[in-house]
């Protein structure tokens, strides 16, 4: 049986896994990530690599980065919360542990684990996924491959246009889709009817102490799960627009099936119904057409280390 090693990078852990072609993680490692410091942050990465592969005979080591990688999935372009620019950590690993090594984004690790083992693993050999956490990321499997395009850096979902000269994006654009069906989209739907509608957010209020400004995702969730007003209108919202934006990628790519995954779909229909609804209506004209049937993702906070690791089995 191949054993293969994934590793899960974000901007306070490293996790890592050994993992069995099934997809079954059989062991487990964390580590702080020092964020702020390249050297560290290699060798903790090493660590756990190390400290996984003592114990098991592994192959390869997959690495599941958040950031821009290159084409040949050897060097960190950019990470927006980890200090690499044209970080060559590929080379910096396979040298420090022995083992051929792969590095890929980490939506698209998360996309490639729900293909495999996951909510699409029925699919025969097309998937789009759409993470919504902090902010949206996204993967695309067609042919049965990762849709990585020219220079490695294609399925950046959450900056297609939503809103035209709409709210300000971090990735320098107006009006991308992140800023109007994320994490940080609901918070501030959610905040802003906490203040012109207060009456209306008595629950909500609550868990914030008064203090509409210190509302946060989470409050949100809680909120809306009992039945707060504003915070179930907020995950309405973005909802809509993530279901406006399935709606395109299917008009544009027509795959077997479209995942949600990311921290914010743990609250379940509170997300996944208003998504759905914005989804069918939009293609409400193509009623006798087959469209992808949505799908929320499966493996939660395991896909980083399971696509990883399957992606390592194909070097």
């Amino acid at each position: 049986m191949t054993l293969t090693i994934g590793v899960d990078i974000g901007g306070t852990k490293v996790a890592g896994g050994v993992v069995d072609p099934d997809g079954k993680v059989l062991a487990r490692t964390r580590h702080e990530t020092p964020a702020d410091d390249v050297a560290k942050t290699r060798d903790v990465i090493v660590e756990v690599v190390l400290e996984l592969a003592a114990n098991h005979p592994v192959d390869a080591v997959g690495i599941g980065a958040a950031g821009w990688i290159d084409a040949g999935r050897s060097t960190v372009l950019f990470a927006p919360n980890l200090a690499w620019r044209d970080e060559p950590l590929r080379d910096y690993v396979s040298a420090a542990i022995d083992l051929p090594v792969i590095v890929e984004n980490d939506a698209n690790v998360a996309a490639w684990a729900e293909f495999r083992h996951g909510a699409g693993r029925d699919a025969a050999d097309s998937m789009v996924m759409f993470t919504v956490g902090t902010g949206i990321g996204g993967g695309i499997v067609y042919g049965g491959e990762l849709v990585r395009g020219a220079h490695g850096i294609a399925a950046e979902l959450g900056h297609m246009l939503a809103v035209p000269d709409g709210h300000q994006c971090g990735c320098g654009r107006q009006g991308c889709i992140e800023q109007y069906a994320s994490g940080n989209a609901l918070v501030r739907f959610a905040r802003a009817g906490a203040r012109q509608e207060p009456d209306r957010a008595t629950k909500l209020l609550a868990l914030a102490g008064g203090d509409a400004e210190a509302v946060t995702g989470p409050m949100v969730t809680t909120a809306a799960r009992s039945g707060d007003p504003v915070s179930c209108e907020a995950f309405a919202q973005i909802g809509r627009w993530l279901g406006i934006g399935l709606a395109d990628l299917a008009q544009i790519l027509d795959p077997e099936v479209m995942v949600i995954g990311g921290g914010v779909v743990d609250a379940g229909e509170l997300l996944l119904g208003p998504a759905q609804r914005a989804y069918t209506d939009a293609l409400a004209q193509r009623v006798r057409i087959p469209v992808a049937e949505v799908r929320p993702a499966e493996l939660g906070n395991a896909a980083g280390v399971v696509g990883a690791a399957d992606l390592a089995r194909r070097i």
